[in-house]
């Protein structure tokens, strides 16, 4: 990708997890720049900014030799999201996996999320954790308007509107927490890495 930049391809977003979190830990032990930028995708990490042509030969012998790995379920920061389970979609989510909507807000609630990638708008996450099982396909037509905090699946992804915008995703609750405020360092609550939970609570509680 250029005189200053790598792209690494892996298969999964496993994969992608792991490897970001060796680059994350190579950065803090200084044999990657400050400068140096982790940009990661569904099936890719991109690393922009390297100093020169030697660090880049260096960080490609090293990707030619690591061993893939597994990131520990309790490794990265934590965020707990509270969220009122009660989406527009929530019903039709339940239909699809054979279970009651309070069922269907409990086994999501059950998962162990993890912040895959950013994109699609400024503090929006894309959450891996939710079993391929419990994937569920967008709306065919999407809504023009999403309220800001919806919680919603889309294919395996779980993630949380930063904003209203339009979307396809199938909602399933809301939270008040804020995802993205240009006045908070960083703008941005969730960062890829960062673990998440999501902790289901009653109208009127702290959602």
């Amino acid at each position: 990708m250029g005189a200053r930049a790598l792209l690494a391809e892996v298969g999964s977003d496993e994969e992608v997890a792991a490897l970001l979190a060796d680059l994350a830990r190579r950065q803090r032990a200084g044999e990657l720049g400050d400068a140096v930028e982790l940009v990661p995708a569904a099936r890719t990490v991109l690393v922009d900014g390297m100093a020169d042509a030697r660090e880049l030969a260096s960080l490609t012998a090293w990707l030619r030799g690591r061993r893939p790995r597994r990131v520990p379920v309790d490794e990265g920061p934590l965020v707990q999201v509270p969220t009122v389970y009660d989406g527009e979609d929530l019903a039709e989510v339940a239909a699809l996996w054979g279970v009651s909507a309070a069922e269907a807000a409990r086994m999501h609630a059950a998962c162990a999320f993890r912040v895959a990638f950013c994109g699609f708008a400024p503090g929006f996450a894309y959450l891996t954790g939710l079993p391929e099982s419990l994937a569920v396909p967008r709306r065919a037509t999407p809504r023009t308007r999403v309220p800001a905090g919806s919680v919603a699946l889309g294919g395996a992804y779980t993630g949380v509107y930063p904003g209203p915008s339009p979307g396809g995703w199938q909602l399933i609750g809301r939270t008040s927490l804020s995802l993205w405020d240009v006045d908070r360092e960083p703008p941005a609550l969730l960062a890829p890495g960062t673990r998440v939970r999501f902790v289901g609570v009653a109208e009127g509680e702290s959602a």
